[in-house]
């Protein structure tokens, strides 16, 4: 080992930084995310910092061998609805399609139904037709596609996502197409059946055009990156899936939980290696808390909404919160309030020095949980002074007085803030509630790995609302994600479509099926299967049709808490697992 590496998780508040010295050692350091008086990017600077560079001193060949990076660049481009203006190819006759949707209401008591806008800036419609099984009715006019696609080029957009009726059962029409928008000049092209190569139409196109609009900014911060760093270094980013990447791979379909994904996989090897096998993941960051299940085996969900827009790919099943140490604290009058609103890193609390308001991290400051003195030093015009202890007394006496005199009460400031963090406490133990309880889990019997830098705060009270009596806590608990990325195995899934009944399909290919011994640690291969008229996909390991049945039944029954041996199995597809490369966690030994 004779270079650096550097493990960066890029989150909404803060920039973690893991560094791997050339003797071993591991360097953990902090930056605010966004600090444009200080620098352009806070993972460059950190590995600057790292180095001994200034922000003008390029880096020298040799010095690092590997970047890995989480970002939420493509999760903030959603949120944010600053992707790429993207134009949607889409057969003739459907281009209200995504519009309508699939009519499901996730409140079904709103009488005022706000849906997000499109991905869409327009849509273009392509005379073609695939019937079910994937034969041509209408054969695609590419002379007036292509017309169309220069008109539309011209016109100043660059993203084109295609999405075509049954292409998931045939690809051709969409295969053509994306070479004509390629030879129209269309710098990004996405066919939906290579983004999502599953049936139904509407979840397959939104995930086409998600991957349309996030890729270009997503590979804009890439070559941003690369830009920077030496040739001679390589350069991965982690994957919603829980697997790195090479840059030149990253998409943004698989960018959206690219932090929170390090994070998993960081609790799941220090979990495994303190000697727990069931571990929550319990991470409390800047803008939310992430808690996620892990019992042997990664969960995955196939199905995902993040700000209303649905994503089908593999993915790691993570459920947020809008509780973190940046969750805005707020009297309406009649009542307080934690959240949903976040401080970010910009202003961010009213500690850091930027006239930011009254947070979770400014009530457990004033309660003396948090000691200035050990809290990085990076806030203030110079990006070098401790938390303000001060404004934060100010501003809490301030507002018991006005709550007070609103209320008729006599409320010290401290049990203000006991009050604002007791809301804080609930919401993030309700979302532990909703992975477990809720899916017949006993919280109780998992050891809880509270990490994120403001996880350790809160951790103990979240466990005792649960009845979990053991809590883990690694020395690399602040930026666990970062060191999660940097353990990471590389990870490539792919799925082949298949929807057709288990037993005639195993039948049909018996070459697929595979024993035990050939699910080596190099890969996976799985069945995603379904009841026959049911929406609900369960995976389970590709074997024998009736180990399968078997399986699919347990799941079922200890997901929903019954299995029906009646009823006929569908194969959805198959997918396979290729994993290569990882690390194992520094002894604690070794740490302490």
């Amino acid at each position: 080992m004779n270079a650096w590496q550097f493990w960066i998780d890029r989150g909404g508040t803060f920039t973690d930084l893991v560094g791997r010295a050339p003797d071993g050692r591991l360097i953990q350091n902090k930056f605010l995310s966004e600090n444009p008086d200080r620098y352009r990017d806070a993972a460059m600077a950190g590995i600057r910092d790292c180095l001994g560079l200034s922000s003008a001193d390029p880096i020298p060949s040799g010095m690092i061998e590997a970047v890995k990076v989480g970002t939420t660049v493509g999760t903030n481009a959603l949120l944010t609805h600053l992707g790429e203006p993207t134009v949607l190819v889409i057969t003739s006759g459907f281009a209200d399609a995504l519009m309508i949707g699939d009519q499901a209401r996730p409140d079904i008591f709103a009488l005022d139904i706000q849906k997000p806008p499109p991905l869409y800036d327009l849509v273009v419609e392509a005379e073609e037709r695939m019937d079910v099984h994937g034969q041509i009715l209408v054969p695609l006019d590419e002379a007036e596609l292509i017309v169309r696609l220069r008109e539309v080029r011209q016109s100043g957009y660059d993203a084109c996502a295609i999405a075509f009726l049954h292409a998931w059962k045939n690809p051709l029409h969409e295969l053509r197409a994306g070479k004509l928008a390629r030879l129209a000049g269309f710098g990004q092209v996405s066919l939906s059946h290579q983004v999502s190569p599953l049936i139904k139409f509407i979840p397959r196109a939104e995930t086409t055009l998600l991957d349309a609009t996030l890729s270009p900014p997503v590979g804009r911060y890439v070559d941003q990156l690369r830009a920077e760093l030496p040739s001679d270094c390589s350069l991965e980013f982690m994957q919603s899936n829980g697997g790195l990447a090479d840059a030149g791979c990253f998409q943004g379909r698989d960018s959206v939980l690219s932090g929170p994904a390090g994070g998993l996989i960081g609790m799941a090897k220090v979990g495994r290696a303190a000697g727990f096998e069931r571990l929550i993941g319990f991470d409390m960051g800047g803008t939310s808390t992430d808690v996620s299940l892990f019992a042997g085996e990664f969960e995955r969900t196939l199905d995902t909404r993040l700000a209303g827009y649905r994503l089908r790919v593999p993915m790691l099943a993570v459920h947020s919160v809008a509780a973190g140490g940046g969750s805005i604290l707020k009297f309406d009058a009649a009542r307080l309030l934690v959240g949903p609103d976040s401080a970010a890193s910009r202003p961010g609390p009213m500690s850091y020095r930027h006239g930011g308001p009254l947070t979770v991290t400014d009530a457990n400051l004033l309660l003396g949980r948090l000691q200035s003195d050990f809290f990085p030093a990076v806030f203030g015009t110079d990006g070098k002074q401790a938390l303000d202890a001060n404004a934060v007394r100010t501003a809490f006496a301030s507002l018991s007085a006005a709550i007070n005199n609103e209320l008729g009460l006599d409320y010290p400031a401290e049990h203000l803030a006991e009050g604002f963090i007791a809301i804080a406490v609930e919401h993030m133990a309700d979302a532990i509630r909703h992975i477990t309880l809720a899916r017949g889990v006993n919280p109780a019997d998992y050891c809880l790995v509270s990490f994120g830098g403001a996880g350790g705060q809160h951790a103990c009270a979240v466990a005792a609302h649960l009845g979990i009596r053991r809590i883990l806590i690694s020395p690399f608990a602040s930026v666990l994600s970062a060191y999660g990325i940097g353990l990471a195995e590389r990870r490539e899934i792919r799925q082949m479509a298949i929807e057709s009944p288990l037993r005639d399909w195993a039948q049909a290919n018996p070459g697929w099926a595979v024993d035990e011994a050939c699910l080596t640690s190099s890969g996976r291969h799985s069945a995603l299967l379904r009841y026959q008229g049911a929406d609900t996909i369960l995976p389970v390991p590709l074997t024998e049709t009736g180990i399968m049945t078997a399986a699919f039944h347990e799941l079922h029954r200890q997901r929903f808490g019954f299995a029906d041996a009646n009823r006929e199995l569908i194969c959805v597809a198959i997918e396979t697992e290729r994993i290569t490369g990882g690390g194992q966690p520094t002894p604690l030994s070794e740490l302490v």
